[in-house]
C-alpha cells in the first residue's frame, strides 16, 4: 500500500528520495514547500520531521510529481536513493 499525503510516513529517506525524484536541489524543494533549506536539511538527516503542514504539502508535491506512481513501481524508495547528491550543501 503506498502511503499518502497526511499518514505520518514522511521519513528521512522518503524525502530525500521525493527531493531526487524531483532533481531539485534541497534549496529547491524548500522553495516549492515554502521552508528554509536547513528545514530540508533537517528532515533529510533525520534531525526533525516534518509537521503536518509539511507533511501535506510533501504529499501535494509528490502527487502532481508522478512520485506516488513511481514510488510504487519502484517499491517505495529503493531507486530514487540511487540519485546524485546534488544540493546537499
Amino acid at each position: 500500500m503506498v502511503q499518502r499525503s497526511g499518514d505520518g510516513g514522511w521519513d528521512r529517506e522518503r524525502v530525500q528520495a521525493l527531493r531526487r525524484w524531483l532533481q531539485d536541489s534541497q534549496s529547491e524543494l524548500a522553495e516549492r514547500l515554502g521552508t528554509r533549506r536547513k528545514t530540508v536539511s533537517e528532515w533529510e538527516t533525520g534531525s526533525s520531521q516534518p509537521r503536518r503542514m509539511s507533511q501535506r504539502l510533501l504529499g501535494m508535491v509528490a502527487e502532481e510529481s508522478g512520485y506516488y506512481s513511481a514510488e510504487s513501481s519502484a517499491g517505495r524508495t529503493g531507486d530514487e536513493q540511487s540519485g546524485s547528491a546534488e544540493g546537499q550543501a
